[in-house]
């Protein structure tokens, strides 16, 4: 199964964001195991190293951005899957580059806590606890 988490979801574990952090950490585990193929969009990863450089020295920034590129695979964004995000837009731009590019990567499940970003997705959406509560 492949699977794309949402930024939102990165951070929650990388922030520590209670009590969100829990969740992340479980599929987390589940990406190291390879009991699923766990993606993260390329605008995710500059997100994610502007957000944590406002509270961790450089070298601690690059050392999570290894981790999370050692773990995880990254969807392809080119010109066609922006410009293709253009005309799937909702309320936000980067949600709408996400779904795209899970669309592009053939994902089966995009895991986020802003589900309303992904409103009308042909890729099933769900939040970490209900991603969690449908593998038990």
């Amino acid at each position: 199964m492949k699977i794309l988490l949402d930024t939102n979801v990165v951070l929650d574990l990388l922030l520590e964001r209670k009590p969100f952090v829990d969740f992340a950490e479980e599929i987390f585990i589940m990406v190291e195991e390879q009991k699923i193929e766990g993606f993260l969009c390329p605008t995710s990863i500059t997100t994610i190293y502007y957000l944590l450089n406002k509270n961790l020295d450089k070298k601690r920034c690059n050392d999570a951005i290894k981790t999370l590129l050692n773990l995880f695979s990254i969807v392809e964004l080119n010109k066609n899957i922006l410009l293709k995000s253009l005309e799937n837009s909702g309320v936000d731009f980067e949600d709408s580059v996400i779904y795209t590019s899970a669309i592009f990567e053939d994902i089966d499940i995009i895991i986020t806590r802003d589900k309303k970003g992904f409103k009308n997705s042909k890729v099933k959406v769900l939040s970490p606890n209900e991603f969690l509560s449908a593998q038990s």
